[in-house]
């Protein structure tokens, strides 16, 4: 048996497969020590501790966020150590006269300077001195550091004096090298990683730590990239979890969709606290240019597009009188008021008072929600709204569906793609509330509904293949890069990655490699990533990938004009067991446990209420209805059509369509 685990602001997800059966659970997330509920829900599950478990952690993330990183030093080349404050020298919104830059995560006062120099082709200018590392061990020791960033100019070619430092320093600090941690140009986005690295070390390995002591079987941890990576690997490189639950959504979603016939997705996973979107055309797609916070992280993430639209998200109307929806979030603790201790308005209320949330079936019926409440707080929002309860309730929802709505237009329409050719696939616990309406406002024609859509995330960790990225910059011309060039690096790249894979203990069998490389026309400031494996294919043809790919992306290509190969890439891949998730339960003529009156557009009806546990194979609703489960709520709204599958999902159409 193995177990996912994913740690969210409001609640903790738990799916495990025993003997071909999934198992799930969902408890409140402990914000304190979010550990807590990871060992809670194991015995209340009656699952042993040494069960095997691979987890989605919001540590990293959180710890950004909320600026409750560890006190970093940074230590760069010396006449570099304005590299965070300088940046790309960009305005993050162009036409905001006010706006400001995110404060650097090292103070000027914690960046200290190396006297060494290493040129652009990777040639030692000035030596280190080992004097000079001495010195910058006191002044690291008076300044009282927690955590220490090294980046020095381009040491992706030549690492050898970030190398004498961390020998140097030995353990007295937790220590985060730029030629480890990504190894590639780019100054400000290798320092801006590294540091971020850094900064939250102390914490994410003492969170695993306090984790492992507490589990004693195998513990993995989700990174970014939709692979899983160790407990050790994730408490010395925790940057790579930036993105670990909502990445572990994504590849969920995109495995349950292929399986259901649906390779060309939309991936929506609304939450407590915010709205992650995703588009998936026919393979999950990556991004080395993510920020969080507004500082980039360099490291291979799921492309995601995450907007503050969440069930937590607290409604308020700005001096003006206009209505805002988030970014600002009840979360757990105190919750939407529903819950029975927030007084603020938020989606899930909103959802309350439309009927869309019934307050005896929430989490199964475990946790009864407090009706009066929610209409009390939206009666309070209405008041500055000149609307009733249920009037400013409708307005929540459309301001927080137009929010989403846009998120899913920046990955789609304008980057080239067409939502109508693609299925939607609503997930976490306030996703399929929302799902119906964003299809209509884009003309997406399909809606799925995964079987256990509040716990995608978690089940996307049992789906997640086991991976390791690597990378390198080379700076080769197109004249320069031949074929048998490219095979040696590569094979270097590899001899590395395995000496790294083997060190963990995994197993070489099954291991699948990935290359490729980013390539981008001389003169161009950006890359496209492209596969190209030189033992199999002749250069060229991923030369013309890249013209394809660069067509489709910008809408223009130029053959005739030469590329640069600027960075090399290896992934290691060894794929997770196969999971049997067919679905055989429910009955093919299910009764409605309950006929409730639900507000939909066409105003209220007296909607049938379905147990989702009840609806077997091959069974379909016609709208309006509600199916109620143990994490969440699915509509179907009036003139649409649902169908269950055979793997438990239920597929939503317009009858129209």
């Amino acid at each position: 048996m193995i177990l996912g685990v994913d740690i969210g602001g409001t609640f903790t997800d738990f799916i495990a497969v025993r003997n071909g059966q999934l198992l799930v659970h969902k408890r409140p997330s402990t914000a304190a020590d979010p550990s807590e509920a990871l060992v809670a829900g194991l015995a209340e599950m009656g699952l042993s501790t040494r069960t095997p478990i691979v987890h989605g952690s919001t540590v990293a993330t959180n710890a950004v966020l909320e600026g409750k990183g560890a006190r970093t030093a940074l230590i760069t080349t010396a006449g570099f150590r304005d590299i965070l404050t300088i940046g790309r020298q960009d305005r993050p919104a162009l036409y905001d006269w006010d706006a400001q830059p995110p404060a650097p995560l090292v103070p000027p006062e914690l960046t200290f300077e190396a006297h060494e120099r290493v040129d652009a082709q990777g040639r030692v200018l000035q030596a280190l001195d080992p004097t000079e590392v001495e010195r910058l061990a006191q002044a690291l020791d008076e300044a009282g550091v927690e955590s220490v960033a090294v980046s020095l100019l381009f040491s992706f070619l030549a690492p050898e004096h970030e190398q004498q430092i961390a020998q140097c320093l030995g353990e007295r600090w937790p220590l985060s090298l730029s030629s480890d941690v990504l190894p590639e140009f780019r100054e400000f986005e290798r320092t801006s990683t590294t540091v971020l690295n850094a900064y939250v070390m102390p914490l994410m390995a003492d969170y695993l730590g306090r984790l492992s002591r507490a589990l004693s079987g195998e513990l993995r941890i989700m990174q970014s990239s939709g692979g899983s990576i160790s407990a050790g690997l994730a408490a010395r490189q925790p940057v790579r979890t930036i993105l670990s639950g909502p990445a572990g959504g994504v590849a969920g979603a995109f495995a349950i969709a292929t399986r259901a016939g649906f390779d060309h997705i939309i991936t929506l996973d609304m939450g407590g606290t915010s709205a992650d979107v995703s588009l998936c055309p026919g393979r999950l797609q990556y991004t080395t240019e993510y920020r969080i916070g507004g500082w980039p992280v360099g490291v291979p993430v799921i492309d995601i597009h995450t907007v503050g639209a969440g069930g937590g998200s607290i409604a308020r109307v700005d001096e003006g009188g206009a209505l805002h929806v988030g970014p600002e979030s009840a979360g757990a603790d105190p919750g939407p008021a529903c819950y029975g201790k927030g007084r603020q308005p938020t989606v899930t209320d909103a959802n309350v008072v439309l009927g869309r949330i019934q307050p005896d079936h929430f989490l199964g019926g475990r946790m009864r929600l407090n009706a009066e409440r929610a209409r009390s707080a939206m009666a309070q929002l209405g008041q500055a709204l000149g609307s009733d309860a249920e009037g400013s309730a409708l307005g929540v929802v459309r301001v927080a569906n137009a929010t989403m709505e846009r998120a899913i237009r920046v990955i789609s329409v304008e980057r080239g793609f067409d939502p109508r050719r693609f299925a939607l696939v609503a997930f976490g616990g306030a996703g399929p509330l929302h799902a119906p309406a964003l299809a209509e406002a884009l003309r997406i024609p399909v809606v799925l509904i995964p079987r256990h859509p509040g716990l995608t995330s978690a089940l996307g960790l049992l789906l997640a293949d086991v991976v390791k990225d690597h990378s390198r910059t080379v700076m080769w011309g197109q004249a320069q890069a031949t074929g048998d060039l490219l095979a040696s690096a590569y094979r270097q790249m590899e001899t590395q990655a395995w000496e790294t894979w083997e060190s963990e203990g995994l197993p070489r069998l099954h291991v699948q490699v990935e290359r490729a490389m980013d390539v981008r026309y001389i003169g161009q400031s950006y890359e496209l990533t492209v596969p190209y494996d030189p033992e199999t294919e002749p250069l060229k043809a991923a030369i013309q990938r890249f013209h394809v790919a660069h067509q489709a992306r910008f809408q223009h290509a130029h053959p005739d004009r030469p590329v640069e190969i600027v960075t090399l890439r290896v992934r290691l891949r060894l794929p997770a067991p196969t999971l049997d998730l067919q679905w055989s339960g429910g009955s093919q003529s299910p009764d409605p446990i309950a006929v409730r009156p639900v507000r939909w557009n066409q105003g209220w009806l007296d909607t049938p209420l379905f147990q989702r546990d009840d609806l077997a194979s091959g069974v379909q609703l016609s709208g309006p209805a509600l199916v109620v489960q143990l994490d969440s709520t699915v509509p179907i709204p009036p003139g649409w059509q649902a169908e269950v599958d055979g793997w438990g999902n239920l597929v939503l159409r317009r009858r129209d369509v």
